[in-house]
């Protein structure tokens, strides 16, 4: 497979997988959105990851033809279909779309470019995109921070808002980290990113490339509960595999302040258990008990905070907030 050494007249082939369940609703238009891209060296990978729409779906799918590639599998989620697409894909480039979202028509053209400005080498891309229910012509720009490289595993760590299917990713890349992680339901995407921000620069492109549809029957809603557990627990790890220059970088502060910044944060999205692990963190790098107590009291309600000393917190964080605490309030 060629990697790092296309010339400019013989460009990237580019694989768009589209992993459906049950998604025969919405999967003509995501279909007809990467065909009508204006890069032609272009595949389109459609899996169907154990659809029970009494074939709906497979009938969509196959009514393109040659114009797709069609498998099907019985379910297993989206990673496993996801990565029965990189195992079965042809192109140097990876590129996802969810059934139920749209490519902007420039969409891998655009990226493209970008990646062969960029050298080909060591990068993902990724871009803004927008939201829409209905129509998407009334879709609402997400803008994206464009964070330095080196700040994107921070930055990802405390903000969800990168979306997995504006990405561009060498074929190289996903192989190296042996794809997504089958055993994730929902936070497959964000547990690879991260992987692979180790070694890939993740660069942005300030434009909008897919448009995203919000709906109520879509996994992030309907396992919503499944996807906020896997969320915390990923992201405690996400805080435990940060080195001490990404933490400390970003803000410019020493290691202990740093992982008290990361605890707010955790906290604020209501990530408990992510938090107190980072602050646990905070305290052994020097982190007064003051300065964790206030920034407990910035993030929740003194009833919750009582609440987190009973029964949430790990034991050795639990024992850190009573003793100040302690002083004040019974616990």
């Amino acid at each position: 497979m060629k990697t790092d050494n296309f010339l400019q007249s013989d460009l990237p082939k580019v694989s768009i997988v589209i992993p459906v369940y049950n998604g025969a609703d919405y999967l003509d238009a995501a279909i007809r959105s990467v065909l009508a891209q204006t890069y032609k060296d272009i595949e389109i990978i459609v899996v169907n990851d154990g659809s029970n729409d009494n074939g709906e779906t497979e009938r969509v799918a196959r009514s393109f033809g040659t114009a797709i590639r069609y498998f099907a599998k019985p379910n297993g989620g989206v990673a496993s279909a996801l990565n029965l697409a990189i195992k079965e894909m042809s192109g140097d480039y990876f590129s996802w779309l969810s059934h139920d979202d749209l490519y902007c028509k420039e969409k891998i053209a655009v990226q493209v470019d970008a990646m062969v400005k960029a050298g080909l080498g060591e990068v993902i891309l990724y871009s803004d995109y927008s939201i829409f229910t209905d129509n998407p012509d009334d879709a609402v720009h997400v803008k994206m921070w464009g964070v330095p490289p080196e700040h994107f595993r921070y930055w990802i760590t405390t903000t969800s808002a990168l979306h997995g299917c504006t990405l561009l990713i060498p074929r190289l890349a996903l192989e190296d980290y042996s794809g997504f992680n089958e055993s994730l339901r929902t936070t497959q995407d964000y547990d690879l990113w991260f992987r692979l921000a180790e070694k890939y620069r993740f660069e942005h492109i300030p434009k909008v490339l897919v448009k995203a549809r919000s709906h109520s029957s879509q996994g992030s809603v309907c396992m919503s509960s499944i996807a906020f557990k896997e969320s915390s627990e990923l992201l405690t790890k996400f805080v435990r595999g940060l080195s001490t220059d990404e933490i400390t970088s970003v803000k410019g502060q020493s290691i202990g302040a740093a992982y008290l910044t990361l605890a707010g944060c955790m906290w604020r999205r209501g990530h408990r258990q992510t938090g107190a692990y980072a602050a646990y963190l905070a305290r052994q790098y020097g982190a007064s008990q003051l300065r964790i107590l206030c920034t407990i009291f910035k993030a929740y309600s003194l009833n919750v905070v009582i609440m987190f000393s009973r029964s949430v917190l790990a034991p050795h964080t639990r024992q850190l907030i009573k003793s100040v605490l302690g002083k004040v309030i019974k616990i």
